[in-house]
């Protein structure tokens, strides 16, 4: 009995102890997963999936494809070119079983693209330093809570200066009024340019 399942957006005609090269899964080797998306088993063809109907299959590796070469060659007057390469990344699987019926109650688990899946180390990194944090955060708010009467104490000291400051300011302010009388008696100096007027009389 053949089948014809659909993985990582392609379809593969697999038979029990077939060995693919599929797009990577997020599973481990010697895992068992279950394929549930099949399109035909035998002479039955879904519409477009088979309900209940499933491939299981054993992971035997994490692989990569070969390289690949990518040539880029800019147009003519500017001279540039760029290579690149690429690989891969695959699962390599073996097909162990094809269910037509009750592929949903096997309790295989469901073959899932890697690239759907979270990074499955991520959870295992995050539990470790939360516990850590709390701890951290203890030891930071004894340091804080000597820092506040520090705080408290600059500020006092920073308004005594400014209280002396504003005495300063007033008799720069007193001295202005000053300067404008000794302005104001000015023109009283120029009064004596009045005696033209005598010397007409004469």
């Amino acid at each position: 009995m053949f089948a014809v399942m659909k993985t990582g957006g392609k379809q593969y005609r697999v038979q029990p102890g077939d060995v693919l090269r599929v797009e990577k899964l997020a599973a481990d080797a010697g895992e068992m997963i279950q394929f549930n998306e099949v399109l035909m088993v035998g002479s039955t063809v879904g519409a477009p999936m088979i309900a209940g109907a499933g491939v299981q299959a054993e992971v035997i590796d994490q692989i990569k494809g070969p390289k690949t070469i990518n040539f880029v060659k800019r147009r003519r007057k500017h001279s540039s070119k760029r290579t690149k390469g690429h690989r891969q990344k695959l699962t390599l699987v073996r097909i162990k079983d094809i269910l037509e019926k009750g592929a949903d109650k096997s309790g295989v688990k469901a073959a899932i693209g890697a690239g759907s899946v979270p990074y499955v180390a991520t959870p295992v990194v995050e539990a470790a330093p939360a516990e850590k944090k709390p701890a951290a955060k203890k030891a930071a708010a004894k340091p804080a809570a000597a820092k506040k009467p520090a705080a408290a104490a600059k500020p006092a000291a920073a308004k005594k200066p400014a209280t002396a400051k504003k005495p300063a300011a007033a008799k720069a302010s007193a001295e202005k009024p000053a300067a404008k009388t000794a302005a104001a008696k000015k023109p009283a100096a120029k009064k004596p340019a009045a005696k033209k007027p005598a010397a007409d009389k004469e």
